[in-house]
Protein backbone atom coordinates (compact mmCIF):
# COMPACT_ATOMS: atom_id res chain seq x y z
CA UNK A 1 0.00 0.00 0.00
CA UNK A 2 1.25 3.78 -0.98
CA UNK A 3 1.42 6.08 1.73
CA UNK A 4 -1.14 7.82 2.64
CA UNK A 5 -1.10 11.75 1.81
CA UNK A 6 -2.00 14.22 4.59
CA UNK A 7 -3.82 17.16 2.75
CA UNK A 8 -3.75 20.93 3.98
CA UNK A 9 -5.90 24.14 3.62
CA UNK A 10 -4.83 26.49 1.78
CA UNK A 11 -5.38 30.39 3.03
CA UNK A 12 -3.78 33.67 2.64
CA UNK A 13 -1.51 32.41 0.00
CA UNK A 14 -0.25 29.70 2.27
CA UNK A 15 -0.56 26.10 2.37
CA UNK A 16 -1.72 25.24 6.13
CA UNK A 17 -1.66 22.16 8.68
CA UNK A 18 -4.86 21.88 10.06
CA UNK A 19 -5.51 21.54 13.63
CA UNK A 20 -8.24 19.35 13.51
CA UNK A 21 -8.54 16.00 15.10
CA UNK A 22 -10.33 14.63 12.03
CA UNK A 23 -9.38 13.48 9.06
CA UNK A 24 -11.49 12.20 5.65
CA UNK A 25 -10.47 9.64 3.43
CA UNK A 26 -9.23 10.12 -0.15
CA UNK A 27 -9.56 6.65 -2.06
CA UNK A 28 -8.51 5.74 -5.21
CA UNK A 29 -11.95 4.79 -7.14
CA UNK A 30 -10.36 2.13 -8.78
CA UNK A 31 -8.98 0.02 -6.60
CA UNK A 32 -10.75 1.21 -2.97
CA UNK A 33 -7.12 1.88 -2.10
CA UNK A 34 -7.11 4.69 -0.09
CA UNK A 35 -4.57 7.55 -1.15
CA UNK A 36 -5.51 10.64 0.78
CA UNK A 37 -6.34 12.22 3.71
CA UNK A 38 -7.92 15.75 3.95
CA UNK A 39 -8.73 17.83 6.96
CA UNK A 40 -12.35 18.94 8.57
CA UNK A 41 -11.20 22.33 9.11
CA UNK A 42 -12.04 23.61 12.31
CA UNK A 43 -14.54 26.51 12.19
CA UNK A 44 -11.67 29.03 13.08
CA UNK A 45 -9.79 27.74 10.41
CA UNK A 46 -12.96 28.41 7.81
CA UNK A 47 -12.95 31.97 9.56
CA UNK A 48 -9.41 32.36 9.16
CA UNK A 49 -10.07 31.40 5.03
CA UNK A 50 -12.56 34.03 5.21
CA UNK A 51 -10.94 37.19 6.65
CA UNK A 52 -8.40 36.28 4.23
CA UNK A 53 -10.22 37.05 1.48
CA UNK A 54 -12.04 40.01 3.01
CA UNK A 55 -8.11 41.42 3.51
CA UNK A 56 -7.05 40.76 0.22
CA UNK A 57 -10.77 41.99 -1.69
CA UNK A 58 -9.67 46.25 -1.35
CA UNK A 59 -6.20 45.44 -3.68
CA UNK A 60 -7.51 43.19 -5.98
CA UNK A 61 -11.13 45.08 -6.63
CA UNK A 62 -8.65 47.93 -7.49
CA UNK A 63 -6.21 46.05 -9.61
CA UNK A 64 -7.18 47.31 -13.13
CA UNK A 65 -9.41 44.30 -14.54
CA UNK A 66 -6.56 44.33 -17.77
CA UNK A 67 -4.56 43.29 -15.32
CA UNK A 68 -6.23 40.82 -13.42
CA UNK A 69 -7.22 39.67 -16.89
CA UNK A 70 -3.62 38.83 -17.85
CA UNK A 71 -3.22 36.94 -14.29
CA UNK A 72 -6.19 34.49 -15.30
CA UNK A 73 -4.89 34.22 -18.96
CA UNK A 74 -1.66 33.33 -17.65
CA UNK A 75 -3.65 30.47 -15.47
CA UNK A 76 -4.92 29.19 -18.86
CA UNK A 77 -1.47 28.31 -20.12
CA UNK A 78 -0.59 26.20 -17.38
CA UNK A 79 -3.75 24.31 -16.97
CA UNK A 80 -2.89 23.47 -20.96
CA UNK A 81 0.73 22.92 -19.65
CA UNK A 82 -0.21 20.74 -17.32
CA UNK A 83 -2.88 18.90 -18.66
CA UNK A 84 -2.19 15.65 -18.99
CA UNK A 85 -1.08 15.46 -14.68
CA UNK A 86 -4.61 17.13 -13.86
CA UNK A 87 -6.42 14.49 -15.99
CA UNK A 88 -4.43 11.84 -14.17
CA UNK A 89 -5.07 13.40 -11.06
CA UNK A 90 -9.08 13.80 -11.94
CA UNK A 91 -9.41 10.20 -12.59
CA UNK A 92 -7.87 8.60 -9.90
CA UNK A 93 -9.49 10.53 -7.42
CA UNK A 94 -12.83 10.61 -8.96
CA UNK A 95 -13.13 7.61 -11.62
CA UNK A 96 -13.61 9.33 -15.08
CA UNK A 97 -11.94 7.62 -17.43
CA UNK A 98 -9.13 9.73 -19.10
CA UNK A 99 -11.57 11.34 -21.76
CA UNK A 100 -13.98 12.16 -19.75
CA UNK A 101 -11.04 13.37 -16.72
CA UNK A 102 -9.53 15.06 -19.69
CA UNK A 103 -12.59 16.83 -20.62
CA UNK A 104 -13.04 17.60 -16.88
CA UNK A 105 -9.81 19.78 -17.25
CA UNK A 106 -10.85 21.28 -20.45
CA UNK A 107 -14.13 22.61 -18.85
CA UNK A 108 -11.54 24.62 -17.09
CA UNK A 109 -9.75 26.14 -19.62
CA UNK A 110 -13.36 27.39 -21.60
CA UNK A 111 -14.65 29.35 -18.54
CA UNK A 112 -10.87 30.83 -18.23
CA UNK A 113 -11.29 31.90 -21.54
CA UNK A 114 -14.20 33.66 -20.65
CA UNK A 115 -13.23 34.99 -17.67
CA UNK A 116 -10.46 36.52 -19.85
CA UNK A 117 -12.96 38.89 -21.59
CA UNK A 118 -13.69 40.67 -18.48
CA UNK A 119 -12.67 43.95 -19.78
CA UNK A 120 -15.39 43.90 -22.41
CA UNK A 121 -18.31 41.92 -20.38
CA UNK A 122 -17.52 44.20 -17.14
CA UNK A 123 -17.85 47.37 -19.14
CA UNK A 124 -20.45 49.68 -18.24
CA UNK A 125 -22.67 52.35 -19.91
CA UNK A 126 -22.80 55.97 -20.28
CA UNK A 127 -25.32 58.94 -21.43
CA UNK A 128 -24.84 62.32 -21.98
CA UNK A 129 -27.78 64.48 -21.56
CA UNK A 130 -29.83 62.14 -20.28
CA UNK A 131 -32.00 64.76 -18.34
CA UNK A 132 -31.24 68.59 -19.93
CA UNK A 133 -27.72 69.25 -18.66
CA UNK A 134 -27.30 66.11 -16.71
CA UNK A 135 -24.92 63.02 -17.56
CA UNK A 136 -25.11 59.57 -15.79
CA UNK A 137 -22.45 56.94 -16.03
CA UNK A 138 -23.22 52.89 -14.95
CA UNK A 139 -20.25 51.05 -13.77
CA UNK A 140 -19.99 47.29 -12.79
CA UNK A 141 -18.37 46.91 -9.50
CA UNK A 142 -16.85 43.90 -7.56
CA UNK A 143 -19.47 42.91 -5.00
CA UNK A 144 -16.33 41.27 -2.12
CA UNK A 145 -16.34 38.07 -0.95
CA UNK A 146 -17.94 35.14 -2.15
CA UNK A 147 -18.10 31.14 -0.93
CA UNK A 148 -18.18 28.21 -3.27
CA UNK A 149 -19.59 24.99 -2.34
CA UNK A 150 -18.00 22.37 -4.39
CA UNK A 151 -19.90 18.61 -5.21
CA UNK A 152 -17.67 15.50 -6.24
CA UNK A 153 -18.54 15.05 -9.68
CA UNK A 154 -16.39 17.53 -11.30
CA UNK A 155 -13.33 18.52 -9.12
CA UNK A 156 -12.02 20.67 -11.77
CA UNK A 157 -14.53 22.18 -13.98
CA UNK A 158 -17.17 23.29 -10.88
CA UNK A 159 -14.46 24.72 -8.75
CA UNK A 160 -11.77 26.27 -11.03
CA UNK A 161 -14.56 26.47 -13.86
CA UNK A 162 -18.17 27.73 -12.66
CA UNK A 163 -16.89 29.57 -9.78
CA UNK A 164 -12.97 30.56 -9.51
CA UNK A 165 -12.42 32.23 -12.79
CA UNK A 166 -15.21 35.01 -13.71
CA UNK A 167 -15.54 35.30 -9.78
CA UNK A 168 -11.99 37.06 -9.40
CA UNK A 169 -12.02 38.44 -13.10
CA UNK A 170 -14.59 40.68 -12.03
CA UNK A 171 -12.81 41.44 -8.96
CA UNK A 172 -14.02 39.36 -6.23
CA UNK A 173 -12.24 36.78 -4.01
CA UNK A 174 -13.24 33.52 -2.89
CA UNK A 175 -13.34 30.70 -0.32
CA UNK A 176 -13.91 27.38 -1.54
CA UNK A 177 -15.38 24.48 0.53
CA UNK A 178 -13.90 21.28 -1.51
CA UNK A 179 -15.72 18.00 -1.63
CA UNK A 180 -13.55 15.90 0.79
CA UNK A 181 -14.07 12.84 -1.87
CA UNK A 182 -12.13 14.31 -4.59
CA UNK A 183 -10.08 17.69 -3.46
CA UNK A 184 -6.70 16.82 -5.21
CA UNK A 185 -7.68 18.04 -8.62
CA UNK A 186 -8.48 21.58 -7.63
CA UNK A 187 -5.67 21.94 -4.78
CA UNK A 188 -3.49 21.03 -8.05
CA UNK A 189 -5.27 24.02 -9.89
CA UNK A 190 -4.80 26.56 -7.37
CA UNK A 191 -0.99 25.25 -7.33
CA UNK A 192 -0.82 26.49 -10.49
CA UNK A 193 -2.99 29.83 -10.03
CA UNK A 194 -0.96 31.04 -7.37
CA UNK A 195 2.20 30.21 -9.92
CA UNK A 196 0.09 32.23 -12.12
CA UNK A 197 0.07 35.30 -9.72
CA UNK A 198 -2.95 35.31 -8.67
CA UNK A 199 -2.18 37.51 -5.09
CA UNK A 200 -2.49 35.71 -1.56
CA UNK A 201 -6.23 35.90 -0.27
CA UNK A 202 -8.28 36.15 -3.52
CA UNK A 203 -8.64 31.89 -3.58
CA UNK A 204 -8.38 30.30 -0.29
CA UNK A 205 -9.53 26.32 0.33
CA UNK A 206 -10.92 24.67 3.29
CA UNK A 207 -12.36 20.94 3.51
CA UNK A 208 -14.71 20.71 5.67
CA UNK A 209 -17.98 19.14 7.34
CA UNK A 210 -21.36 20.66 6.61
CA UNK A 211 -21.16 22.00 10.37
CA UNK A 212 -18.67 24.58 9.35
CA UNK A 213 -19.98 25.17 5.63
CA UNK A 214 -22.67 26.42 7.26
CA UNK A 215 -20.93 29.27 8.62
CA UNK A 216 -20.95 30.62 4.94
CA UNK A 217 -24.60 31.32 4.88
CA UNK A 218 -25.44 33.62 7.76
CA UNK A 219 -21.28 34.97 7.82
CA UNK A 220 -21.55 38.93 7.48
CA UNK A 221 -18.36 39.50 5.37
CA UNK A 222 -19.83 36.67 2.47
CA UNK A 223 -22.10 38.53 0.26
CA UNK A 224 -22.35 35.87 -2.05
CA UNK A 225 -22.55 32.03 -2.78
CA UNK A 226 -22.22 29.48 -5.48
CA UNK A 227 -23.33 25.81 -4.66
CA UNK A 228 -23.60 22.80 -6.53
CA UNK A 229 -25.28 19.38 -5.43
CA UNK A 230 -28.67 18.61 -4.07
CA UNK A 231 -31.76 20.24 -4.36
CA UNK A 232 -32.38 19.16 -0.27
CA UNK A 233 -28.78 21.01 0.29
CA UNK A 234 -29.57 23.99 -2.78
CA UNK A 235 -32.88 25.18 -1.22
CA UNK A 236 -31.35 25.30 2.44
CA UNK A 237 -28.64 27.38 1.13
CA UNK A 238 -30.60 29.60 -0.94
CA UNK A 239 -33.40 30.13 1.73
CA UNK A 240 -30.89 30.83 4.38
CA UNK A 241 -28.36 33.21 2.69
CA UNK A 242 -31.00 35.21 0.70
CA UNK A 243 -32.51 35.89 3.95
CA UNK A 244 -29.57 37.73 5.14
CA UNK A 245 -29.15 39.72 2.09
CA UNK A 246 -26.67 37.58 -0.06
CA UNK A 247 -26.69 36.87 -3.48
CA UNK A 248 -27.72 32.90 -4.24
CA UNK A 249 -27.43 30.67 -7.21
CA UNK A 250 -27.65 26.95 -6.41
CA UNK A 251 -27.25 24.43 -9.33
CA UNK A 252 -28.83 21.01 -8.40
CA UNK A 253 -30.41 17.59 -9.02
CA UNK A 254 -31.56 16.95 -12.51
CA UNK A 255 -33.42 14.09 -14.05
CA UNK A 256 -33.11 15.04 -17.59
CA UNK A 257 -35.28 12.98 -20.48
CA UNK A 258 -35.04 12.46 -23.99
CA UNK A 259 -38.46 12.05 -26.21
CA UNK A 260 -37.12 9.49 -28.83
CA UNK A 261 -39.55 9.44 -31.91
CA UNK A 262 -40.45 6.65 -34.35
CA UNK A 263 -38.73 9.20 -37.46
CA UNK A 264 -35.38 9.44 -35.66
CA UNK A 265 -31.83 7.90 -36.75
CA UNK A 266 -32.11 4.86 -34.34
CA UNK A 267 -28.87 3.48 -34.43
CA UNK A 268 -27.09 7.23 -34.32
CA UNK A 269 -29.84 8.10 -31.43
CA UNK A 270 -28.68 5.22 -29.26
CA UNK A 271 -25.28 5.80 -29.67
CA UNK A 272 -25.95 9.05 -28.49
CA UNK A 273 -28.06 7.97 -25.60
CA UNK A 274 -25.19 5.60 -24.58
CA UNK A 275 -22.67 8.74 -24.47
CA UNK A 276 -25.57 10.65 -22.42
CA UNK A 277 -26.44 7.92 -20.20
CA UNK A 278 -23.49 6.33 -18.92
CA UNK A 279 -20.63 8.52 -19.59
CA UNK A 280 -19.13 9.97 -16.52
CA UNK A 281 -20.77 6.80 -15.05
CA UNK A 282 -23.77 9.10 -15.07
CA UNK A 283 -22.43 11.11 -11.96
CA UNK A 284 -23.49 14.48 -13.64
CA UNK A 285 -26.64 16.23 -13.26
CA UNK A 286 -26.80 16.70 -17.15
CA UNK A 287 -26.28 12.78 -17.61
CA UNK A 288 -29.50 11.37 -19.52
CA UNK A 289 -30.81 9.28 -17.04
CA UNK A 290 -34.25 8.59 -18.63
CA UNK A 291 -35.68 7.70 -22.47
CA UNK A 292 -39.00 8.14 -23.55
CA UNK A 293 -39.57 5.80 -26.27
CA UNK A 294 -42.68 6.24 -28.71
CA UNK A 295 -44.36 2.85 -28.71
CA UNK A 296 -43.72 1.76 -32.38
CA UNK A 297 -40.00 2.10 -31.96
CA UNK A 298 -39.77 1.18 -28.77
CA UNK A 299 -38.40 -2.32 -28.57
CA UNK A 300 -36.21 -1.68 -31.23
CA UNK A 301 -34.69 1.22 -29.71
CA UNK A 302 -34.19 -0.59 -26.52
CA UNK A 303 -32.42 -3.76 -28.41
CA UNK A 304 -30.16 -1.03 -29.92
CA UNK A 305 -28.98 0.01 -26.63
CA UNK A 306 -28.74 -2.74 -24.94
CA UNK A 307 -26.52 -3.77 -27.76
CA UNK A 308 -24.23 -0.91 -27.20
CA UNK A 309 -24.40 -0.75 -23.81
CA UNK A 310 -22.94 -4.07 -23.68
CA UNK A 311 -19.93 -3.34 -25.82
CA UNK A 312 -18.62 -0.72 -22.76
CA UNK A 313 -15.40 -1.87 -21.56
CA UNK A 314 -15.65 -1.50 -17.60
CA UNK A 315 -12.37 -0.88 -16.12
CA UNK A 316 -9.91 1.44 -14.24
CA UNK A 317 -10.16 4.95 -15.20
CA UNK A 318 -6.95 5.09 -16.03
CA UNK A 319 -6.44 2.00 -18.18
CA UNK A 320 -6.82 3.88 -22.05
CA UNK A 321 -9.30 0.74 -22.69
CA UNK A 322 -11.90 1.63 -20.26
CA UNK A 323 -14.98 2.91 -21.64
CA UNK A 324 -16.88 3.00 -18.36
CA UNK A 325 -14.75 3.88 -15.22
CA UNK A 326 -16.39 3.35 -11.54
CA UNK A 327 -18.35 5.45 -9.07
CA UNK A 328 -16.89 7.75 -6.86
CA UNK A 329 -17.07 5.73 -3.63
CA UNK A 330 -17.98 2.58 -1.90
CA UNK A 331 -21.04 4.26 -0.08
CA UNK A 332 -22.34 5.66 -3.42
CA UNK A 333 -22.24 2.53 -5.37
CA UNK A 334 -24.37 1.54 -2.25
CA UNK A 335 -26.16 3.92 -2.78
CA UNK A 336 -26.58 2.94 -7.19
CA UNK A 337 -27.26 -0.45 -6.18
CA UNK A 338 -29.86 0.45 -3.72
CA UNK A 339 -32.17 2.28 -6.70
CA UNK A 340 -31.70 -0.46 -9.04
CA UNK A 341 -33.21 -2.97 -6.65
CA UNK A 342 -35.97 -0.13 -5.79
CA UNK A 343 -36.74 -0.06 -9.29
CA UNK A 344 -37.20 -3.38 -9.88
CA UNK A 345 -39.25 -3.88 -6.65
CA UNK A 346 -41.41 -0.94 -8.52
CA UNK A 347 -42.34 -3.20 -11.09
CA UNK A 348 -39.44 -2.13 -13.88
CA UNK A 349 -38.24 -4.97 -16.33
CA UNK A 350 -34.15 -5.46 -15.93
CA UNK A 351 -33.11 -5.15 -19.93
CA UNK A 352 -29.49 -5.03 -18.74
CA UNK A 353 -27.85 -5.35 -14.78
CA UNK A 354 -24.92 -4.00 -14.17
CA UNK A 355 -24.98 -4.68 -10.11
CA UNK A 356 -22.50 -7.94 -9.83
CA UNK A 357 -19.67 -6.87 -12.65
CA UNK A 358 -16.14 -7.53 -11.03
CA UNK A 359 -13.17 -6.39 -12.59
CA UNK A 360 -10.47 -8.66 -12.66
CA UNK A 361 -7.18 -7.65 -10.70
CA UNK A 362 -9.36 -4.03 -9.19
CA UNK A 363 -11.94 -6.33 -6.88
CA UNK A 364 -11.94 -3.47 -4.74
CA UNK A 365 -12.85 -0.78 -6.92
CA UNK A 366 -16.18 0.36 -7.41
CA UNK A 367 -17.40 -0.80 -10.26
CA UNK A 368 -21.05 -0.65 -11.37
CA UNK A 369 -21.54 -1.98 -15.06
CA UNK A 370 -24.37 -0.16 -17.52
CA UNK A 371 -28.23 -1.16 -16.06
CA UNK A 372 -31.14 -0.38 -18.13
CA UNK A 373 -34.78 -0.76 -17.05
CA UNK A 374 -38.03 -1.02 -19.25
CA UNK A 375 -41.38 -0.36 -18.20
CA UNK A 376 -40.71 2.38 -15.92
CA UNK A 377 -44.06 4.44 -15.07
CA UNK A 378 -44.51 7.97 -13.81
CA UNK A 379 -45.63 6.15 -10.35
CA UNK A 380 -42.06 5.04 -9.58
CA UNK A 381 -39.25 6.72 -7.83
CA UNK A 382 -37.03 5.73 -9.87
CA UNK A 383 -37.82 7.15 -12.71
CA UNK A 384 -39.00 10.45 -10.80
CA UNK A 385 -35.46 10.66 -8.57
CA UNK A 386 -31.76 11.33 -9.37
CA UNK A 387 -29.64 8.39 -8.72
CA UNK A 388 -26.31 9.61 -9.92
CA UNK A 389 -25.04 6.56 -11.47
CA UNK A 390 -24.94 4.51 -14.75
CA UNK A 391 -28.73 3.77 -14.71
CA UNK A 392 -30.96 3.94 -17.78
CA UNK A 393 -34.80 4.16 -17.62
CA UNK A 394 -37.43 3.41 -20.23
CA UNK A 395 -40.58 5.35 -20.46
CA UNK A 396 -42.82 4.27 -23.19
CA UNK A 397 -45.11 6.82 -24.59
CA UNK A 398 -47.87 6.65 -27.72
CA UNK A 399 -47.27 10.35 -28.98
CA UNK A 400 -45.00 13.34 -29.24
CA UNK A 401 -47.99 14.94 -27.17
CA UNK A 402 -47.88 12.39 -24.38
CA UNK A 403 -44.08 12.30 -24.06
CA UNK A 404 -43.66 16.16 -23.88
CA UNK A 405 -46.33 16.47 -20.85
CA UNK A 406 -44.83 13.08 -19.30
CA UNK A 407 -41.37 15.34 -19.35
CA UNK A 408 -42.51 18.46 -18.44
CA UNK A 409 -44.36 16.71 -15.12
CA UNK A 410 -40.67 16.07 -13.51
CA UNK A 411 -40.39 18.48 -10.85
CA UNK A 412 -36.26 18.97 -12.29
CA UNK A 413 -35.40 20.87 -15.31
CA UNK A 414 -32.53 21.02 -16.13
CA UNK A 415 -32.20 19.46 -19.43
CA UNK A 416 -34.39 17.69 -21.87
CA UNK A 417 -33.49 16.05 -25.70
CA UNK A 418 -35.90 14.93 -28.72
CA UNK A 419 -34.35 12.50 -30.69
CA UNK A 420 -36.75 13.53 -34.50
CA UNK A 421 -35.75 14.28 -37.73
CA UNK A 422 -39.02 16.16 -37.83
CA UNK A 423 -38.13 20.07 -37.72
CA UNK A 424 -41.73 20.88 -36.51
CA UNK A 425 -41.58 18.45 -33.66
CA UNK A 426 -38.30 19.98 -32.96
CA UNK A 427 -39.39 23.37 -33.35
CA UNK A 428 -42.40 22.58 -30.51
CA UNK A 429 -39.95 20.57 -28.17
CA UNK A 430 -37.39 23.63 -27.82
CA UNK A 431 -40.77 25.86 -27.16
CA UNK A 432 -42.56 23.78 -24.92
CA UNK A 433 -40.38 21.76 -22.81
CA UNK A 434 -39.59 22.58 -19.37
CA UNK A 435 -35.54 21.59 -19.67
CA UNK A 436 -33.77 24.55 -19.73
CA UNK A 437 -30.84 23.30 -21.55
CA UNK A 438 -32.57 21.65 -24.98
CA UNK A 439 -31.10 19.00 -27.04
CA UNK A 440 -32.37 18.39 -30.75
CA UNK A 441 -30.63 14.97 -31.49
CA UNK A 442 -28.40 16.33 -28.96
CA UNK A 443 -27.70 14.17 -25.83
CA UNK A 444 -25.93 16.25 -23.22
CA UNK A 445 -27.09 19.77 -24.17
CA UNK A 446 -24.71 21.48 -22.45
CA UNK A 447 -23.69 25.08 -24.01
CA UNK A 448 -20.44 25.96 -23.93
CA UNK A 449 -19.26 28.04 -21.26
CA UNK A 450 -19.81 31.65 -23.03
CA UNK A 451 -23.41 30.67 -22.47
CA UNK A 452 -24.73 30.29 -18.97
CA UNK A 453 -25.90 26.88 -17.61
CA UNK A 454 -29.20 27.33 -17.48
CA UNK A 455 -31.47 24.83 -15.06
CA UNK A 456 -34.78 25.81 -14.42
CA UNK A 457 -37.48 24.48 -11.75
CA UNK A 458 -35.88 22.20 -9.13
CA UNK A 459 -32.89 22.00 -10.62
CA UNK A 460 -31.91 25.60 -10.00
CA UNK A 461 -32.55 28.64 -6.95
CA UNK A 462 -31.39 31.90 -7.92
CA UNK A 463 -32.50 34.64 -10.39
CA UNK A 464 -28.74 34.59 -12.13
CA UNK A 465 -27.23 31.10 -13.59
CA UNK A 466 -23.87 30.52 -13.74
CA UNK A 467 -21.25 31.27 -16.78
CA UNK A 468 -21.75 33.22 -20.03
CA UNK A 469 -22.95 37.15 -18.88
CA UNK A 470 -25.29 36.09 -16.19
CA UNK A 471 -22.32 35.12 -14.27
CA UNK A 472 -20.57 38.20 -14.48
CA UNK A 473 -23.64 40.18 -13.33
CA UNK A 474 -24.11 37.44 -10.59
CA UNK A 475 -20.48 38.89 -9.45
CA UNK A 476 -20.78 42.66 -9.77
CA UNK A 477 -23.08 44.84 -8.65
CA UNK A 478 -24.54 48.20 -10.56
CA UNK A 479 -23.69 51.65 -9.76
CA UNK A 480 -24.92 54.69 -11.33
CA UNK A 481 -23.21 57.67 -11.41
CA UNK A 482 -25.10 61.23 -12.39
CA UNK A 483 -23.89 64.33 -12.42
CA UNK A 484 -24.20 67.89 -13.25
CA UNK A 485 -21.92 70.55 -13.80
CA UNK A 486 -22.93 74.53 -13.50
CA UNK A 487 -22.46 77.22 -15.57
CA UNK A 488 -21.99 80.98 -14.34
CA UNK A 489 -25.69 81.44 -14.64
CA UNK A 490 -26.63 78.34 -12.89
CA UNK A 491 -24.19 78.59 -9.79
CA UNK A 492 -26.48 81.67 -9.18
CA UNK A 493 -29.81 79.93 -9.33
CA UNK A 494 -31.95 80.12 -6.11
CA UNK A 495 -34.02 77.66 -7.11
CA UNK A 496 -33.47 73.62 -7.59
CA UNK A 497 -36.72 71.70 -8.86
CA UNK A 498 -37.75 68.83 -6.74
CA UNK A 499 -36.68 66.04 -9.49
CA UNK A 500 -33.35 67.73 -9.23
CA UNK A 501 -32.79 66.17 -12.86
CA UNK A 502 -34.19 62.71 -12.40
CA UNK A 503 -37.31 63.27 -14.41
CA UNK A 504 -36.03 63.62 -18.00
CA UNK A 505 -36.62 66.66 -19.98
Amino acid sequence: MSEIKRLRYFAAGEWKESKTDKYMPVFDSSTGEQIAETPCCTAEEVEEAIQAAKAAFPAWANTPVIKRSQVIYKFRDLVIEHMDELTNICATEHGKILSESKGDILKVKEPVELACSAPSLTMGEAMRDCSSGYDTVLYNEPVGVFAGIVPFNFPGMIPFGWMVPVCIACGNTIVLKLASMTPMTAMRLNELLTEAGVPAGVVNLVTCSRTEAEIFLTHPDIKGITFVGTTKVGLHIYSTAASTGKRVQCLCEAKNHALVLEDAALERSARGIINSAFGCAGERCMALPVVVAQESIADKLVALIKKYAMELKVGPAYDPESTLGPVVSAAHKQKVTDWINKGIEEGATVVLDGRDIVVEGHENGYYLGPTILDNVTEEMTVGTNEIFGPVLCIKRVKNFEEGLALMNRNPFANGSVIFTQSGYYAREFAKRTDGGMVGVNVGIPVPVGFFPFTGHKKSFFGDLHCLGKQAFKFYTETKAVTTRWFDEEEMKATKVDTWDGSVGG
